[in-house]
């Protein structure tokens, strides 16, 4: 019964943020992007936390309980994507203001704007279902309510509090929710480490980062539909905006990418704990842990969930805004983003009440964007010349390529799958790079 009023007053607790945000709101930009005037901790407390959803913790421990030690790649190939985005940032920070289709623009005209605008925000549903399968399976796991109900109260705290505040009531909980983020991993880590169950985890060694049912294909196809959302993604992208400097963006950037690498360590040790004696992360945590450090390890969970839930909604809405607004500066930008952010959220969770594997969603969401989005924005900020008349084709078509990949190996083609998701890249690149030269120069006669 602790537990379950310790919840109750967190989700109370985050919506009334969520509603004092809202009396601070005295613009379109401070719910957007929070004013463009955060500091290095907000930035940094809301990246780390958004990063390390639902998805992110409890996927991590699940691939550990199946794949072992190899399961530190997966937070491993974010830290590699960060580190590579934090000298190209400033790009970012530069040229966009709010959303990522609107640095597409910038590079390849209105018509690539568009197409990212509707696809990117279908792609995100699965991201923010994710999120809410996550908590629903949480709650669930306490006992004292079904995945169905479970699902129905999360969505509706995420879009309550994410409609009320925006940007602003984001990062105050994002960097509260950081800090129970990795209080409870510490606790729970802690116990484990002192219990006698401990001696019969299979040690780290280099051997083990690999496997039968990890091998060096899979972490190369995990680097190009994961690692690379780091580098090109619309909610890590979404706090560079809120920065109030390009060397802030920078260094939350790598100040988050180091602190990835130990909680990587730490959910993998858990996994593998845990997976030992043949229970889930909820049952096992029960069993550990004292009620005290139990509650805030679930406040822990429901922190991660909710800090990506919602800067994924929020940056969605904004997308499809920007789309049916033409302008978020526009004074019905901002109650139409509001509206969005209800559409999407209930979207989502329809997805959630009928889709319960996290990885499952998050993975199938991430393959099409990974290969509809990266190469093309990559090409954009390093400044490489590409054929504008491909564009279009190579996201759709790389997105197409890649979305295929993954399901072949969702369904027992898993060497065929990889081959596919490698060449989406490929196929995207090839497009932009096709005719270049003549396309742009027949552009400068026509300009």
């Amino acid at each position: 019964m602790q537990t379950e009023i310790t919840i109750l007053i967190y989700f109370v607790f985050i919506v009334a943020i969520g509603v004092y945000s809202a009396f601070r709101i005295k613009n379109p930009s401070d719910y957007y992007v929070a004013g463009k005037k955060a500091g290095l901790l907000p930035v940094s407390g809301s990246l780390l936390a958004t990063i390390l959803g639902g998805s992110a913790l409890m996927g991590t421990i699940e691939l550990s309980q199946s794949r072992g030690w190899a399961a530190l790649w997966f937070l491993f190939s974010a830290a590699i994507g960060l580190f590579i985005l934090a000298p190209i940032s400033k790009y970012v920070s530069r040229y966009g203001n709010y959303t990522l289709p609107e640095l597409l623009g910038k590079f390849f005209g209105r018509k690539a704007e568009r197409f990212s605008t509707i696809i990117i925000p279908l792609a995100w549903l699965g991201i923010v279902a994710a999120q809410i399968i996550a908590a629903a399976q949480i709650l669930q796991g306490l006992g004292f309510i079904s995945y169905q109900n479970a699902a129905i109260l999360s969505g509706l705290v995420f879009i309550a509090y994410t409609l009320l505040g925006g940007q602003l009531s984001i990062l105050k909980t994002d960097t509260l929710q950081a800090v129970l983020i990795i209080s409870g991993l510490v606790a729970l880590l802690f116990f484990a480490i002192q219990s006698p169950e401990h001696l019969q985890v299979e040690p780290l060694k280099f051997s083990a980062l690999f496997n039968s049912k990890f091998s060096v294909v899979d972490l190369i196809v995990l680097l190009m539909t994961y690692s690379v959302t780091f580098i090109v993604g619309p909610d890590i992208y979404s706090r560079l905006f809120c920065a109030g400097s390009e060397k802030t963006a920078r260094r939350s950037i790598i100040i988050v990418a180091s602190l990835l690498i130990p909680v990587s360590f730490a959910l993998t040790y858990l996994g593998v704990y845990s997976g030992k004696e043949n229970e889930g992360i909820m049952a096992f945590a029960g069993h550990l842990l004292p009620n005290w450090a139990y509650g805030l390890f679930i406040a822990a969970l429901l922190s991660a969930v909710m800090s990506s839930a919602d800067t994924t909604l929020l940056t969605s809405s904004m997308i499809l805004s920007e789309l049916f607004s033409g302008n978020l500066e526009k004074k019905q930008a901002l109650p139409l983003t509001r509206w969005l952010v209800v559409v999407i959220g209930i979207l989502s969770l329809i997805i959630a009440l009928y889709v319960t594997s996290v990885i499952q969603a998050l993975l199938l969401a991430l393959s099409f964007f990974s290969g509809a989005f990266v190469v093309p924005m990559l090409c954009g900020l390093l400044v490489i010349q590409v054929n504008r008349k491909n564009v279009i084709w190579g996201m759709l078509l790389g997105g197409i390529t890649a979305l295929t990949g993954k399901l072949m190996t969702m369904n027992n083609y898993p060497d065929w799958g990889n081959a596919v998701i490698i060449s989406s890249y490929f196929i995207n690149g090839l497009l932009l790079l096709l005719g270049r030269s003549s396309a742009n120069a027949g552009d400068q006669k026509t300009h």
